[in-house]
């Protein structure tokens, strides 16, 4: 009986196998890394605001303390965005007619809230608390990054899951003294782990991994 295929088949259906095996491999890493991309995560990205509210002006210009604007941050699970009063505080009388602050004094005539974008919004499914973070002695720059050198707010880390594990895992090698949560300089000394030790047991920190400590 005569041969449909020639004997090269094998070899070509093999290679054909082998190809199709790595076309699948690299499409998976390349949909990881992507996902994994600032394109995705929003890394950098400085979406517009009603105001260019600058950071870095005020608080490392002026000197305000992050709990000035965000008055909740030590005492609930959600920081707090400032009130439109906050800002004419100062804004009643420095730069009462710049064009930039337009819409905080349109805000404060007809008492609209300016509609500020959240740069670190959390999916709804995942529960956070500043509070309990704060008071455990995590730093503000730990997961926001040095925003008192940023003109304008971006994001610095991804805020994945697996970003927060390896905090959660290992609280040491990220807990600071209390009395430094809001000092954007703060630099981990050398003797962090050794520090950090000391540390999460006078604050009674957990290594907290299973799934409702944030999904609840």
């Amino acid at each position: 009986m005569a041969q449909i295929f020639e004997r090269s088949s094998n070899a070509l259906a093999r290679m054909s196998l082998v190809l199709t095996g790595l076309i699948t491999i690299a499409l998976g890493v390349t949909l990881d890394q992507l996902q994994r991309s600032p394109w995705v995560t929003r890394q950098g990205q400085r979406p517009d605001q009603p105001v260019p509210f600058s950071h870095k002006h005020h608080v490392q210009g002026l000197g305000l303390q992050c709990q000035y604007c965000h008055t909740t941050v030590e005492k609930s699970s959600y920081a707090g965005i400032p009130p439109t009063k906050t800002c004419i505080n100062c804004h009643a009388q420095i730069w009462t007619n710049a064009q930039l602050l337009e819409p905080v004094r349109a805000s404060w005539a007809t008492g609209q809230s300016l509609a500020w974008t959240r740069v670190h919004d959390l999916p709804d499914y995942v529960y956070f608390s500043h509070e309990i973070h704060v008071n455990k002695g995590l730093g503000c720059s730990t997961c926001h990054g040095r925003v008192d050198q940023m003109p304008l707010m971006y994001k610095e880390n991804t805020l994945y899951m697996n970003w927060c594990i390896n905090c959660h895992r290992n609280p040491e090698k990220y807990v600071r003294p209390r009395d430094q949560v809001f000092n954007m300089a703060y630099e981990a000394p050398s003797n962090q782990e050794e520090l950090g030790q000391k540390l999460v047991a006078e604050y009674h920190i957990q290594s907290l991994t299973d799934c409702y400590t944030c999904h609840r």
